[in-house]
């Protein structure tokens, strides 16, 4: 009979969970803390090899980059997981994408594309579908609120003034930045992304809400309309 170490074999103080408790979460390794998350493993092994198998899945160089642009299918078809365990992993990295969102979002002032870069590039840059955000600011530029206003398909977001400024309008927003991804990875805008910015453009002067800016992010590179003069 071949016997398989679970966590409760371990010594207590080599447990991730009772190490957390005693150091903080800052000293455990990412597999301890996925560990925790995960809760147990199974009879093949325990919930610490679980997680770093998990991270190692797939061969790739980022475990945790992975696990973040992976679909909970994805992540539930790694032996040993299933749906409940990646909906539990999911939901821990994404309130702490969330935290992360926040906490840039109060400290920001817009003054430079390269801004909304900082600001948004790391959410956006792997998205499979075109998602168009609205980036609120107030007389100085501070950055109020950043709303989703449309999911697209693969290569097409689908986008109205109406949504727009109905949400310029409910913040009090002085002014609004336009953003939205290429699952491309190529930041270049086409006809139809010209031809939206220039009616959205229109739409904010009669109400009195400036549109600063339309910024398209691609994979690490973004590219400004205000900038390329096509608006």
């Amino acid at each position: 009979m071949e016997y398989h170490l679970t966590m409760k074999d371990l010594p207590e103080a080599e447990r991730p969970r009772e190490r957390l408790y005693k150091y903080g979460p800052e000293v455990l390794s990412n597999s301890e803390l996925l560990a925790i998350i995960i809760s147990v493993g199974n009879k093949k092994e325990s919930a610490v090899a679980l997680a770093q198998r998990v991270l190692t899945y797939g061969q790739s160089d980022n475990g945790l980059m992975w696990l973040l642009q992976a679909s909970v299918e994805e992540i539930s078809s790694i032996e040993g997981i299933g749906p409940v365990k990646a909906g539990k992993i999911k939901a821990a990295l994404e309130l702490g994408r969330r935290i992360n969102r926040t906490g840039a979002m109060n400290k920001a002032v817009i003054k430079t594309p390269q801004d909304i870069s900082a600001l948004l590039m790391d959410q956006m840059r792997y998205l499979k579908k075109e998602h168009f955000k609205l980036v609120q600011l107030d007389t100085k530029n501070k950055v109020i609120a950043i709303d989703d206003i449309s999911i697209g398909t693969l290569d097409a977001s689908i986008v109205h003034p109406r949504e727009v400024f109905l949400s310029a309008i409910k913040h009090c927003s002085a002014s609004v930045i336009l953003v939205h991804n290429h699952p491309s990875g190529d930041p270049s805008p086409s006809h139809e992304d010209i031809s939206t910015t220039k009616r959205l453009v229109q739409a904010g002067d009669i109400l009195g809400i400036s549109v600063l800016d339309h910024v398209i992010i691609g994979d690490g590179t973004i590219i400004s309309l205000k900038e390329k003069n096509f608006m």
